[in-house]
């Protein structure tokens, strides 16, 4: 099993207005042979810790899934854990976005910057 976290992302309002509204998550299967189930959990961050996304996926081989989440909270943070040991075969980056759908660099994970721990 292994898991991977964002860690927490500040996304406290400017001016009255959060950068980030929605998350994007994409993952990708590399394994052009197995398929892997994915756990995707998110969490407001607001002095506690409250999961509001909950959702398991299964990945097709070579298959690549895209899922938006609400995310105008001042502090959230996502984690994805695979059911089974596949570090190096499955591929996540996270992207925030304004309502508008423009991308919110700041808000920007992709796969070598995550924080992974194998269980």
């Amino acid at each position: 099993m292994a898991l991977f976290s964002t860690g927490p992302i500040d996304n406290s309002p400017i001016l009255g207005i959060r950068q980030t509204q929605m998350v994007t998550v994409k993952v990708v299967n590399r394994d052009s042979l197995n398929s892997y189930n994915l756990v995707i959990q998110g969490f407001l961050l607001n002095g506690s810790r409250t999961m509001y996304v909950n959702e398991m996926v299964s990945l097709a081989p070579n298959q690549v899934l895209t899922r938006n989440y609400f995310a105008d909270l001042d502090a959230f943070e996502f984690e994805f854990a695979t059911l089974e040991e596949v570090e190096a075969e499955i591929g996540i980056s996270v992207w925030g976005k304004q309502a508008s759908g423009e991308l919110v660099d700041s808000h920007r994970i992709v796969a070598w910057e995550k924080h992974t721990a194998i269980i």
